[in-house]
C-alpha cells in the first residue's frame, strides 16, 4: 500500500552512485483491489440479471394478469350490457303491456258505460211501454164496454124499432142498407121533392164513434144544421129523431133548388 508519509527525499535516488536502484525499483508497489471490484462487479451483475429478470417476470406476470383482468371486465360488460338489453326489452314489453292493459280497460269501461246507457235507455222504455200498454188496454176495455153497451143499446132498440122502421120504410119511402164497411149505414130518401118523386136523396151515418157523425150526404147540406140533427140525435139516443131531422133537411133543400 502507498503510504504517504514517507518523505519523498528518500524517494530520490543518490545522483552519485551509478550502481543505485531506478526510480521505479524504488516505487512502492500499490494495491487498487481491480481483482476484488471485479468480483464484487461480477456478483453485481449476477444479482443485477437476476432482478431484471424477476422484474421482467414480474411484469409479463402483471401484463397478463391485466390483460385477464381486462378479458374479464370485458365479458363482464358485455354480460352486463346483454342483461341491460334484457331487461331494456322486458320493460319495453312491460311498457307495452301496461298500455294495452289501459286501452283495454278503457275500452271496457267505455263499452260498460255505453251498455249502462243503453241498459238505462231499454229500461226507460220498457216502462214508457208499459205504462202505454196499460193506457192502451185501458182505452181498449172502455172501447169494449162501449161497444157492449151499444150493441146491448141496438139489440134494444132494434126490437122497438123494426115495426116502425118498416112503417118509416113504406109509407116515408126510406131505405137503408150497408155502405161496406162495418160502422157506416146509408140511408135513401126518396118522394122529397114534389117535382120529381123518383129523385133520390141520401146520407152516410158513421157509427164507429160513440158520438154519431154524418160522413156524407147528397144532395149537400150546411154543417151547421147536421149538426143540429146530430146534436138531438146523440142526446136522446132515438133514431127516427135522426131519420126525421134529416129528411126534413132534404125536403128544405129540394125547395131551395139545391
Amino acid at each position: 500500500m502507498f503510504e504517504p508519509s514517507l518523505s519523498t527525499s528518500a524517494m530520490r535516488p543518490p545522483l552519485s552512485s551509478a550502481d543505485a536502484p531506478s526510480m521505479a525499483d524504488t516505487l512502492p508497489s500499490i494495491n487498487f483491489g481491480f481483482d476484488e471490484l471485479r468480483d464484487r462487479m461480477a456478483k453485481f451483475t449476477v444479482k443485477f440479471d437476476i432482478f431484471i429478470e424477476q422484474g421482467r417476470k414480474r411484469v409479463l406476470e402483471e401484463r397478463n394478469q391485466f390483460r385477464l383482468n381486462v378479458a374479464e371486465l370485458k365479458e363482464d360488460q358485455r354480460m352486463k350490457k346483454k342483461d341491460i338489453e334484457i331487461l331494456t326489452l322486458k320493460s319495453n314489453t312491460h311498457q307495452q303491456t301496461l298500455a294495452k292493459e289501459e286501452a283495454e280497460k278503457n275500452e271496457m269501461q267505455t263499452a260498460i258505460a255505453s251498455l249502462s246507457s243503453q241498459r238505462d235507455a231499454h229500461q226507460a222504455t220498457k216502462e214508457s211501454l208499459k205504462q202505454q200498454i196499460e193506457e192502451t188496454q185501458k182505452q181498449i176495455d172502455a172501447r169494449l164496454a162501449a161497444q157492449r153497451s151499444h150493441a146491448q143499446y141496438l139489440d134494444t132498440q132494434s126490437r122497438f124499432n123494426i115495426p116502425e122502421f118498416e112503417f118509416w120504410r113504406n109509407t116515408l119511402c126510406l131505405d137503408m142498407e150497408g155502405n161496406g164497411m162495418d160502422d157506416s149505414l146509408k140511408f135513401t130518401f126518396t118522394h122529397i121533392d114534389d117535382r120529381d118523386w123518383t129523385k133520390e136523396a141520401y146520407f152516410l151515418l158513421d157509427t164507429s164513434k160513440r158520438e154519431y157523425d154524418v160522413s156524407y150526404c147528397k144532395p149537400k147540406l150546411e154543417r151547421e144544421l147536421i149538426e143540429r140533427v146530430l146534436d138531438k140525435f146523440n142526446e136522446s139516443r132515438d133514431l127516427r129523431d135522426c131519420l126525421k131531422g134529416m129528411r126534413e133537411l132534404f125536403i128544405e133543400a129540394a125547395k131551395s133548388g139545391q
